[in-house]
């Protein structure tokens, strides 16, 4: 599915909603589609301006997107890390179990 979605119309719609309504979380949407653009590397760069602020210091989906882009560039002992940070933050049970399930497979990459 991530191959009909035309991610460069969602970054376009995210930079304008940063405009008219900026906010952390609308950042991370953005870093994400970013990624879905221009790859994980440009993603984790938003990624680092954000988590250098302190907004979503305790947000477990911050700590999630980088693990999941540092997954996706093999990086895998820092994915785990960073899902470990996101699963200690995870507000039920189901995103605990997504991030468990993903933390399990980037340590098996270790």
């Amino acid at each position: 599915m991530p191959k009909s979605t035309d991610w460069q119309q969602i970054v376009s719609l995210y930079e304008l909603l940063l405009r008219a309504q900026p906010s952390a979380v609308t950042e991370l949407n953005h870093a994400a589609s970013v990624a879905m653009t221009q790859g994980p590397s440009a993603g984790l760069n938003l990624l680092d301006k954000i988590e250098s602020r302190s907004e979503l210091r305790e947000y477990y989906l911050l700590p999630a997107a980088r693990a999941d882009l540092l997954r996706r560039l093999k990086r895998w002992r820092e994915a785990a890390d960073s899902y470990r940070r996101s699963l200690s933050r995870a507000p039920n049970d189901s995103a605990r179990k997504f991030l468990t399930r993903r933390l399990t497979e980037a340590e098996s990459k270790c």
